[in-house]
């Protein structure tokens, strides 16, 4: 029973698969030019949230150097502390050294300590300094997060409002593409959609035109013409790869364009019996 149901897409005959494959393009074409109604708002607004994720990330990133920045001038402030500290009892033991040699070291140490305070005092004014930069960027980059924000709001109420307006129809339609997907035989579906991605156009199937391909427009010699008429095999364009259909078979008919040139050529017999 199971083994019944899996087949039924290979009972069609080649003109119904044709015909199944014809409408299913027709019907992809439609989604197509759905999406291309939304043109490029979707990709805008992938666009405005990463550059959005990109900006978050960057203003946690500067205020976790502020932290830090912060961090080191207070440990800095505590090791001026500390060497005033060491300032203040070398200077009290100068005062009962008993020879110029413990004199001249307490001296030096404390040089030592106020150059530390010096160097520390320095470090300081340069982290000030950076801090008040960091700050100055972490405001630019929050000011513009809230521009981007504000933007990806106005595009995605673009964009749902065209969604809601294309939802139903694109929903039917796309029902209607799986149902002729149904229909036809799994390796000549992934065959046309293959063709379908490789193509500009998004065409995998197209009818044959005054002798030549509808895809990329090069002559069809008159013997595979006769094998696209008779439907009796899948022909494919040796040139692009498209599957080709007969015009009749994809409800196209040919006689308005020939009808559409014969007015030329009287004008130009016309024109030559003036001469």
């Amino acid at each position: 029973m199971a083994k019944e149901s899996k087949k039924e897409p290979q009972e069609l005959t080649v003109e119904q698969k044709l015909k199944a494959l014809f409408q299913l393009q027709t019907t992809l074409s439609k989604i197509d030019e759905i999406k291309i109604m939304r043109g490029e708002l979707p990709l805008e607004v992938q666009d405005l949230e990463d550059e959005i994720a990109g900006l978050r990330t960057r203003v946690e990133r500067i205020k976790v150097e502020i932290s830090e920045i912060r961090a080191d001038i207070i440990g800095k402030r505590e090791e001026i502390e500390v060497s005033k500290h060491a300032v203040a009892k070398y200077r009290e033991q100068q005062e009962n050294v008993r020879n110029n040699r413990e004199y001249d070291y307490l001296t030096k140490e404390i040089e030592f300590q106020s150059l530390e305070i010096e160097l520390c005092e320095k470090k300081i004014r340069e982290f000030s300094a950076e801090e008040q930069e960091r700050t100055i960027e972490v405001k630019r980059s929050q000011e513009a997060l809230d521009e981007r924000e504000q933007d990806l709001e106005v595009k995605k109420s673009e964009l749902d409002e065209i969604v809601a307006e294309t939802k139903q129809e694109e929903e039917r339609l796309r029902e209607k593409g799986k149902e002729l997907e149904a229909k036809i035989e799994l390796r000549l579906l992934q065959s046309f959609k293959r063709i379908r991605k490789n193509s500009r156009n998004g065409l995998g199937i197209v009818y044959v035109q005054r002798d030549a391909c509808g895809g990329c427009f090069n002559k069809i010699p008159p013997q595979r013409q006769l094998d696209i008429r008779s439907r009796k095999k899948i022909i494919v364009c040796e040139y692009c790869g498209r599957i080709m259909i007969d015009p009749e078979l994809a409800g196209i008919t040919e006689r308005k364009e020939e009808a559409k040139e014969k007015p030329a050529r009287k004008r130009r017999s016309t024109a030559k019996k003036d001469a």
